[in-house]
């Protein structure tokens, strides 16, 4: 395990590739670094996941700009953690009207946002390129309870959906079904960690199922390439299931045992490590994963709240004596 804490020693910059997977949608990826979705309708562009900083964006803006010069009106957060939407700020002068978000989403900037954002930086201080360009952060203009549709061309719906809880409990999916590609955000992750640290482990595989029932030929992870056949889809969605299932199990079993935290994160290594500690940010993930884990198999359906401090207590925490 590495001795330093969490991704700061990460200055590996990623290469971005903004590539067309339907008529009107398109995935911004960058080599396991947090994806952005885009959908280019007959009048205005969405963006589902802001980008870190508002100077992060403006190099998103640059690809967009590329293909249309369509006013980017909407931007829909899949979550609230602080490097999926402190960009938002960034599309202002390029027409941006609304920044949607579930209610669940919303609630959680409203009791943790401030937190996150400061415990994020600290944690990955890479992924937040100019971090003072930051106003502050990210409201939602329009807020919605289940699901809502934004008609962007006579015969484009886009459909803004909580399927349910699992990276958070706030989830939101942006679903195009007359071209079949779903943007899952952090539901659904390819050769990366699933970071759970704000996670309801225990709904999240039915929260996959019904992203299954969708039937999507073509799906946007949250980090990891796109996801671009049925076949790449399916497996996606089977490799988070397995990395969230094997991780609340182990640890049940440490809880069950008795174990303390630093015991049931050596118990849920045996299982992880073996199938994922060849993935992207594994290392970085893992201890938050392993302390939410314990919590919620503790009865603490709630997730805590992460701090730049508590984040640091943990980790040294865990790290002592190895």
């Amino acid at each position: 395990m590495t001795k330093q804490f969490a991704s700061v020693a990460d200055l590996e910059v990623k290469k971005t590739t903004f590539a067309q997977l339907s008529t009107h949608c398109w995935a911004y990826t960058a080599e396991g670094d947090p994806n952005t979705g885009v959908i280019i309708g007959d009048d205005a562009v969405l963006i589902c996941d802001a980008l870190a900083t508002p100077v992060m964006a403006q190099n998103l803006i640059a690809e967009i700009r590329k293909v249309t010069d369509k006013p980017i009106k909407y931007v829909v957060l899949s979550h609230y953690h602080a490097v999926r939407v402190l960009g938002a700020s960034g599309y202002k002068a390029a027409g941006m009207q609304e920044i949607i978000a579930s209610r669940g989403t919303y609630e959680m900037i409203v009791e943790r946002g401030e937190q996150d954002m400061q415990s994020e930086y600290e944690r990955f201080p890479r992924l937040f390129n100019n971090f003072a360009s930051v106003p502050g952060l990210t409201w939602p203009t329009l807020v919605f309870e289940e699901a809502m549709s934004l008609w962007m061309g006579k015969d484009l719906e886009v459909r803004i959906m909580h399927l349910g809880p699992g990276h958070t409990k706030g989830d939101t999916v942006v679903w195009v079904p007359s071209e079949r590609v779903l943007f899952s955000g952090d539901l659904v992750e390819a050769d990366a960690a699933c970071y759970t640290g704000d996670a309801q482990l225990e709904e999240w595989p039915a929260t996959l199922d019904a992203i299954a029932a969708l039937q999507p030929q073509k799906l946007v992870p949250g980090r990891g390439p796109a996801l671009d056949t049925p076949e790449k889809v399916a497996a996606g969605l089977a490799y988070t299931r397995d990395f969230v299932t094997t991780l609340f199990t182990g640890a049940k079993e440490a809880v069950a045992r008795g174990l303390a935290l630093k015991d049931a994160m050596a118990h849920i290594r045996r299982s992880m490590d073996p199938k994922f500690g060849q993935v992207f940010i594994y290392e970085h993930c893992l201890p938050f994963d392993v302390t939410r884990a314990v919590d919620e198999a503790s009865g603490i359906k709630h997730p805590r709240i992460w701090t730049a401090e508590r984040d640091k207590e943990m980790w040294h925490g865990l790290q002592a004596g190895q």
